[in-house]
């Protein structure tokens, strides 16, 4: 039972976010392979926002109007792109003090699916432990949002959903009645002491070995790099200490 207690839930997949709806809970959106990583990454060197868009039209719109654009499919760069969603590329000399347009095969179209509520959050193994902090403070419902894989369930996000669910369930005034919460724990649980060799079973860690670009496999496992929050503010992320309440 989870009477008087914050409720948290994982949501393995885009399809079921529907099911998952909660207007009055944060929302944390994950996609450790590449794109949550990359988001925070920026915000840790000096990014001024980021706006995220759903389409691939919507980054082309931008980039005519003279935007710097990331925007990748299926872990390729587009070609009127400025660059993809490695993480690597959002260099400090390259994106301080930009605004930049981003668009990616799964973890933007999350974001915007999650808009309606209370607060979205990006997550990431770095910047894991401020994210904890942060919601554990702000005392609601928590749902945690995979990207996935083209709507289907993946190790790598599915992997984090558990450890974040098991350290914000540490605090007494959190609970679950989630399945999905206690299949990601134990995932969690499972691989968390050898998470790059359990990792070697994820198919998008096969997918960026193919197309060279499983150089930030093991950075994007790091934890707690930073205590950088992106959030989602309007129609672009900026930083939690930047919006008020």
């Amino acid at each position: 039972m989870i009477e008087g207690k914050r409720k948290v839930e994982v949501c393995f997949s885009p399809a079921l976010y529907p099911e998952f709806r909660n207007d009055d809970a944060i929302v944390v959106i994950v996609d450790i392979l590449r794109a949550t990583s990359a988001i925070v990454t920026a915000f840790m060197n000096g990014v001024n926002r980021i706006i995220p868009v759903a389409t691939l039209d919507e980054a082309k719109s931008y980039k005519q109007k003279g935007y710097f654009v990331a925007a990748e499919r299926d872990g390729i760069v587009r070609d009127f792109a400025d660059f993809g969603n490695s993480p690597y590329n959002f260099k400090r000399e390259i994106i301080q003090g930009r605004d930049i347009v981003y668009s990616t095969t799964n973890g933007t179209n999350c974001i915007t699916m999650a808009a309606h509520s209370y607060r979205v959050l990006i997550g990431a193994y770095l910047n894991l432990d401020a994210l904890v902090e942060y919601i554990v403070r702000e005392d609601r419902d928590l749902v945690i949002l995979c990207a996935g894989w083209k709507n289907k369930f993946n190790i790598e996000d599915s992997l984090f959903a558990g450890a974040l669910s098991e350290a914000i369930l540490r605090h007494a005034h959190f609970g679950t009645i989630c399945d999905s919460v206690h299949a990601s724990v134990d995932l969690w649980n499972l691989a968390r002491h050898n998470m790059m060799q359990y990792i070697e079973k994820a198919a998008q860690r096969h997918r960026l070995k193919k197309n060279k670009l499983d150089d930030v496999i093991a950075y994007c496992h790091t934890l707690n790099l930073t205590t950088v929050i992106p959030v989602l503010k309007d129609n672009y992320l900026t930083l939690v200490n930047q919006i008020p309440g």
